[in-house]
């Protein structure tokens, strides 16, 4: 669980467990596996960085997925970086 904050500066506590996907929009909008949204002040590196320390206390491994390509990525599509 991670705190964080909404719009109005209110803070509550997300199951990280829940998170379907966070995008910044370019308010941060979290979608919950349920369909459920929330719109926080954090920044998406914010809750990652929150949500790898969480996993880490509990000893659990969190595999965070970017569709963002890196300049260095080979011209193939494949996605490989040489």
């Amino acid at each position: 669980m991670i705190a964080l904050q909404r719009l109005n500066g209110e803070q509550f506590i997300l199951n990280v467990d829940h998170i379907e996907t966070v995008e910044a929009t370019p308010d941060t909008v979290i979608t919950l596996n349920s369909g459920k949204k929330y719109v926080v002040g954090n920044t998406i590196e914010d809750i990652v960085r929150k949500a790898i320390k969480y996993k880490q206390l509990c000893g659990q491994a969190l595999q965070v997925v970017s569709t963002d390509r890196h300049p260095e990525a080979d011209e193939s599509g494949d996605g490989e970086t040489r």
